[in-house]
C-alpha cells in the first residue's frame, strides 16, 4: 500500500498532554463467581475481616470527629494528613484494645483518609485501571466490569446512609443535587467519569449508582489491532476513509467501545481542520490542536436552563467547523447532524446505539421522525443515504471481548430502500470450553466505492485486502 496509513502508530500515538496522567493501580477485593478459596493475600484477608475493620473504622472516625480539628487536618498535604491519621489511629486502637493487625491498620487508615478527602470505599475501585464500570445496587450489592466481564466486589459501606453521603459528595462537587424531589441525577465527575444515580423513592431497595470510568490512557488504533478488536488491513482502510472525509457512524450496544473507537479513528483527521465535539459528558480525547468541546446541560431545579444536544449542534454550525463530532446520536439532533453532513461538513462522525448497520439506519429514521417536521419516509431515507458513507459495527461478545463485527458502506438509494454493502465482517466459528469465542475476520469481496476518492488522494490498497473469504491480517 502506498500511503501513510500502513504504519498506524505514526498517527495515533501522539504524546500525552500535560493534563493526561496515568492512573495509580490499586486493586479492589474481587469475590470470584465460583466462590473457591483464594490464596492468602492482604486483599483476601481484608475481605474476610471486613466487618471487623468496618466497625473499627466507625469507632475511630467518631473519635476523630470528637478530638481532632478536621478542618485544619484536611488542609494538610495528603501525605502529612495520612501520617497524622496513622499516628492517631495507631494510638486509639491500642487504647480501645482493638484486635487489629498491621494490614488491617493500614487499610483502616486508607479508608479514613479516603472518607475525608476522597469518595470513601469507592476510591480503590476508581484507582484500579482494570475496572471500566462500577455498578452499585444498594449499599450491600456491588459489581464491576473487569476485562469485559461483570464481577461481584466487596465494598464496605456501613449502611444506606453512608452510600447516600458518597452520592451527595459526588454530585455536590459538580454543582448538582439529588434528593426526594429530584431522585435521579446524571453528571460528569471531576475526573471525567460518567456518573448516574437514583435514590428512593425511585430506587426501591436503596441508592442505585452507575459509574463509567474515564480512561486517561487513550487507546490508539494500533492498540485495538493488538487486542484483536480489528485487523491491520481493516484499520488501514478505516483510517484512510476518515482522513479522506468519509462520514462515519460508529454503531454498537452499551459498553461495546464506541467512544474508544471514535477516539482512535479521530486521530487520522488532519491537524489543520477545526473540530467541534458535542457530548453529554465530555469523554472524547481528540489530540488535534484545533478542537472546541461543548457539553449539554440539564435543567435546574426550577426547570430552566436546559441545553440539549440539538441546541449545541445548531450552535456548532455557526462556529465554522470543518467537522462536527457527536458523542452519541439518540434524538432529534440527528436531523441537524445529517444536515451538517450534507452541507459542507463531510467527514463528521457520531456514535449510535444499534446492533447491526441496518438497525443503525432504522434508528436514524426514527430519530428524524421525532423532530415532528413534515417529511416523507423517502425524503428521510434520501437524506440519510446522501449523508453517510460508512457504518462501523461494534459488538461485545459473550466472552467479554469487544470486536468490530462489520464494516458497511452506504451506497445510496434504490427505490425507497437505502442500499448498503458490507466490506468486512467477523465470522464466528465456535466456542472453546472456557467460553472464549472463536472466529476470524474476512473480506466480502466487495471493493468500497470510496476507493476512487482515496486513489485521487494518492492512497491505494492492494487487491488482496478485499479478496472474498480471505482471513484478514
Amino acid at each position: 500500500m502506498t500511503s501513510r496509513f500502513s504504519t498506524l502508530q505514526n498517527r495515533d500515538a501522539r504524546p500525552q498532554r500535560a493534563h493526561e496522567t496515568t492512573p495509580v493501580a490499586h486493586h479492589a477485593v474481587v469475590i470470584p463467581t465460583n466462590r473457591k478459596a483464594l490464596p492468602a493475600k492482604p486483599e483476601a484477608a481484608l475481605a474476610k475481616n471486613a466487618n471487623k475493620v468496618l466497625d473499627a473504622r466507625v469507632r475511630i472516625h467518631r473519635l476523630l470527629l470528637e478530638e481532632i480539628n478536621l478542618v485544619a487536618l484536611e488542609r494538610l498535604p495528603k501525605d502529612e494528613m495520612r501520617r497524622q491519621v496513622h499516628d492517631f489511629v495507631s494510638e486509639k486502637t491500642k487504647q480501645e484494645r482493638m484486635a487489629i493487625n498491621t494490614v488491617e491498620l493500614d487499610a483502616l487508615v486508607d479508608d479514613i483518609v479516603d472518607e475525608m478527602v476522597g469518595l470513601g470505599p469507592l476510591e480503590p475501585l476508581l484507582k484500579d485501571p482494570d475496572i471500566n464500570d462500577i455498578l452499585i445496587n444498594g449499599h450491600m450489592n456491588c459489581f464491576v466490569e473487569k476485562k469485559g466481564k461483570l464481577q461481584p466486589v466487596h465494598i464496605p459501606f456501613k449502611d444506606e446512609a453512608h452510600l447516600l453521603r458518597i452520592v451527595n459528595k459526588i454530585v455536590a462537587a459538580v454543582g448538582r443535587r439529588v434528593d426526594e424531589s429530584q431522585p435521579m441525577v446524571d453528571a460528569r465527575m471531576l475526573d471525567g467519569s460518567r456518573f448516574n444515580a437514583a435514590i428512593r423513592p425511585v430506587a426501591v431497595d436503596g441508592p442505585l449508582v452507575s459509574i463509567r470510568k474515564f480512561s486517561k490512557n487513550k487507546l490508539g488504533l494500533h492498540k485495538l489491532v493488538e487486542f484483536g478488536a480489528i485487523t491491520q488491513n481493516m484499520a488501514e482502510v478505516l483510517a484512510a476513509a476518515v482522513h479522506a472525509r468519509k462520514t462515519t457512524i460508529i454503531s454498537g450496544g452499551t459498553g461495546t467501545g464506541k467512544t474508544t473507537m471514535l477516539n482512535a479513528l479521530s486521530a487520522f483527521i488532519p491537524e489543520d481542520e477545526r473540530l467541534i465535539t458535542i457530548e453529554d459528558a465530555a469523554e472524547l480525547q481528540l489530540q488535534q490542536p484545533h478542537v472546541a468541546r461543548m457539553e449539554t446541560r440539564p435543567a435546574n431545579i426550577e426547570g430552566h436552563g436546559e441545553l440539549k444536544q440539538r441546541d449545541l449542534v445548531k450552535n456548532a454550525l455557526r462556529m465554522r467547523p470543518d467537522r462536527v463530532i457527536l458523542g452519541e446520536c439518540r434524538g432529534e439532533e440527528a436531523f441537524d447532524m445529517l444536515q451538517a453532513m450534507n452541507t459542507g461538513h463531510e467527514g463528521s462522525m457520531a456514535t449510535i446505539h444499534a446492533n447491526t448497520p441496518r438497525d443503525a439506519i432504522s434508528r436514524l429514521e426514527q430519530m428524524l421522525g421525532m423532530t415532528g417536521m413534515p417529511m416523507t419516509v423517502q425524503s428521510i431515507r434520501s437524506q440519510i443515504a446522501s449523508a453517510l458513507d460508512l457504518i462501523v459495527q461494534l459488538t461485545r461478545l459473550s466472552d467479554g471481548k469487544r470486536k468490530v463485527t462489520s464494516v458497511a458502506e452506504v451506497t445510496g438509494m434504490e427505490g425507497d430502500v437505502i442500499q448498503m454493502q458490507e466490506i468486512f465482517r467477523f465470522v464466528r466459528t465456535g466456542m472453546e470450553a472456557d467460553g472464549k469465542i472463536l472466529g476470524h475476520y474476512e473480506a466480502t469481496g466487495i471493493r468500497p466505492r470510496f476507493l476512487e476518492d482515496l486513489r485521487a488522494m494518492g492512497i491505494e490498497f492492494p487487491g488482496r485486502y478485499f479478496e472474498p473469504g480471505r482471513p484478514q491480517e
